[in-house]
């Protein structure tokens, strides 16, 4: 069983002093609080995911990122002392999610724009049949954040997201709606379950 949380930035009530030294130098770049709070909340809570998931203390868990580009801080997130647990994190302003479980997890959370359908993010995230199919930003949305998922299980890229459809068969998918205008999608290789952010 695959475990997900997800909630407001201030709801997670966790020590900065958790993070590393490459998270806190990551935190310090953005340049709006409400964006550098979330991303904060968002490593900090994948840590309780993963604590509660494992029956550990969060502050005895260690979030690495690794990436050829990019160095330390980017990459897909491992645990320095669980490196076969999958987690992951995203963050959105004013929502922040993570999942923990064994096997590949992949979580995404995306703001549904408002209006009528946005046929230019349409065009960046869909296939033309997923496109076709698309009624509304919702239906973009929905599709965006299951493949963002994929892309952080390691099966998509960036690249790909208009040329591939979004392929979750066999895999578990979770969704949920956070806010009026936020999407959640959690994809993994186990059964997931929703819990409440621990405080």
């Amino acid at each position: 069983m695959a475990l997900v949380m997800g909630g407001r930035p201030e709801e997670v009530d966790a020590p900065v002093t958790w993070l590393t030294s490459a998270e806190r130098e990551r935190a310090l770049r953005f340049r709006h609080d409400s964006d550098r709070h979330a991303f904060v909340a968002a490593h900090l809570l994948v840590r309780l995911c993963a604590a509660e998931f494992l029956g550990v203390a969060p502050d005895r868990l260690t979030l690495a990122q690794h990436c050829e580009v990019h160095g330390p801080g980017h990459g897909r997130p491992y645990l320095e002392e669980a490196t076969t647990l999958g987690v992951s994190l995203s963050h959105t302003r004013g929502y922040v999610c993570a999942a923990a479980g064994h096997g590949r997890v992949g979580v995404d959370a995306e703001r549904v724009p408002p209006g009528p359908l946005d046929r230019l993010l349409a065009g960046m995230a869909l296939t033309p049949r997923e496109r076709a199919e698309a009624g509304g930003n919702e239906d973009v949305i929905r599709v965006w954040a299951r493949k963002e998922a994929l892309i952080k299980r390691g099966e998509l890229t960036l690249d790909e997201l208009s040329a591939r459809d979004g392929d979750w068969a066999g895999r578990h998918l979770l969704e949920w709606r956070a806010e009026p205008d936020i999407l959640v999608a959690a994809i993994t290789d186990t059964p997931a379950r929703r819990a409440a952010i621990p405080g």
